[in-house]
């Protein structure tokens, strides 16, 4: 009986802060009969409070299994229902640089067999370098999205002559003139005249043509993908499938003067579930509908069915990644909640912009005294001397142990990997943070926590 009573105290702590669940992608979380936070890799385990311990806060730990397994996933599933479905389109992973271009994100990702998604020239240039090292596989193939700069035309150009298979999405009318010149296949984005529930819904989009203008455009020279995307972090599945179910229709009326448009990319919008607590729709419930609606939608209009690009970044990304940070002090908030701050050794304006940018809710659990029996309603702030450096999970709380009850506690933002790291800024000219891989049971510092001659540098000191 006392196992049991303990087999339930332990699930019901995994239950408080939402760990091991595959669906809200906590699969791999626990906690140690210690009550520190554990991390899964196959059968090795990380203890993250013997981590900060080591190393130090404010700290990022990568999991490139995490990437790696998810890519390895999405174009399984993607193949399976394509075989269910009797599809007769290929499916193409492109992982979107611009989410997080560490090196440590992008080659797991390709070592699963993705293909890239570039925004700019930058981005681009590292590919280069990347196919001259022989790093990539020369039939790795690359989206080229973003306004075209006459330096990421020539980029283009450039390893489209070395044999690379390089496609140009063209956004407007100057890159259309431009694109004429250019000998290999291309693609153009469209701005379907459909909006969806999004966190990040835009009301205006300045990116593409508009349906008529690309309908109207007629026969373009070398057209091969058809590209729209609408916006990030897409909160229903219905809105991602009425994305898929218009873009056929206007894939069908391009073909009568293209023929050799032959695929849709669907672009990205794919969301995680940064609140573990609201029910999230699957990748799999997701990945099922696109692909039976893009079946059903062409049988009904009786055209070839494309083949399908994906390019979901967030997805892949934000859950291989965690960002942790020591509390410092506490302070009573007074509002009507009687919440408290707990102010953290890092910053929020610039390690995780998007809680100030864009209200980003994020999944805050303790690293250690996750056992605690008396917790606390919290507000938590940056030590930066900005006010707007704070989470105050939209005005609600977090529930965390009480600071007064412990030696020290440490917390963890989940799904940290998407967007942050190049958002990253230096308010106050704070330091960014140690980032840690966490791979085949081993952590290796990928780069140190910058000094204050460092940080000055960068400013000219």
């Amino acid at each position: 009986m006392a196992k049991k009573h303990h087999s339930r105290k332990k699930n019901g702590f995994r239950k408080l802060w939402q760990l091991g669940r595959e669906e809200v992608n906590t699969g791999q979380f626990d906690i140690t009969p210690e009550g520190t936070l554990l991390v899964r890799e196959g059968n090795y385990q990380y203890n993250i409070y013997d981590i900060v311990k080591k190393y130090g806060t404010s700290t990022e730990i990568f999991f490139p299994t995490i990437v790696e397994n998810r890519v390895r996933d999405l174009i399984e599933t993607f193949n399976a229902y394509i075989k269910i479905a009797g599809y007769r389109g290929k499916f193409y992973y492109h992982y979107p640089m611009k989410v997080n271009q560490n090196k440590e994100f992008v080659l797991p990702a390709v070592a699963e067999g993705a293909n890239l998604d570039v925004a700019s020239a930058n981005e681009l240039f590292l590919v280069k370098r990347m196919i001259e090292q022989e790093r990539f596989n020369s039939k790795i193939r690359v989206i080229c999205n973003g306004p075209k700069t006459e330096r990421y035309i020539s980029l283009i150009e450039e390893l489209r002559g070395k044999g690379l298979t390089v496609i140009p999405i063209i956004e407007d009318m100057v890159e259309y003139e431009r694109m004429k010149k250019f000998k290999g296949p291309v693609g153009i984005r469209v701005d379907l005249n459909v909006r969806v529930a999004s966190h990040w819904d835009k009301k205006f989009n300045r990116f593409g043509f508009t349906e008529e203008e690309v309908i109207a455009l007629g026969k373009i020279r070398n057209l091969s993908v058809l590209h729209y995307h609408i916006s990030s972090q897409v909160e229903h599945m219905t809105g991602l499938v009425q994305l898929v179910k218009r873009s056929v229709e206007i894939y069908a009326k391009m073909r009568e003067k293209n023929p050799g448009l032959d695929t849709i990319d669907i672009g990205g919008g794919a969301g995680v579930p940064y609140d573990k607590k609201k029910r999230f729709y699957t990748g799999k419930s997701l990945i099922s509908q696109i692909v039976k609606t893009a079946k059903k939608q062409c049988d009904k209009l009786t055209v070839r069915h494309p083949n399908l690009i994906a390019e979901w970044g967030r997805y892949v990304a934000a859950p291989s990644q965690i960002t942790i940070y020591k509390v410092i002090s506490e302070k009573q908030a007074y509002n009507k909640g009687g919440n408290s701050w707990y102010v953290i050794d890092g910053s929020f304006m610039n390690d995780l912009l998007d809680t100030w940018a864009l209200k980003q809710k994020w999944h805050v659990v303790p690293v250690n005294h996750m056992r605690a029996k008396k917790m606390q309603r919290v507000w938590l702030a940056g030590s930066s001397c900005d006010s707007d450096d704070k989470y105050t999970a939209g005005g609600g709380y977090i529930l965390l142990p009480k600071l007064a009850d412990t030696d020290e506690l440490y917390v963890a933002f989940l799904d940290t990997g998407a967007y942050q790291d190049a958002l990253a800024s230096h308010h106050c000219l704070l330091s960014s943070p140690t980032k840690l891989i966490a791979q085949n049971g081993e952590i290796k510092v990928a780069r140190k926590r910058e000094t204050p001659e460092e940080v000055g540098k960068q400013f000219g000191w």
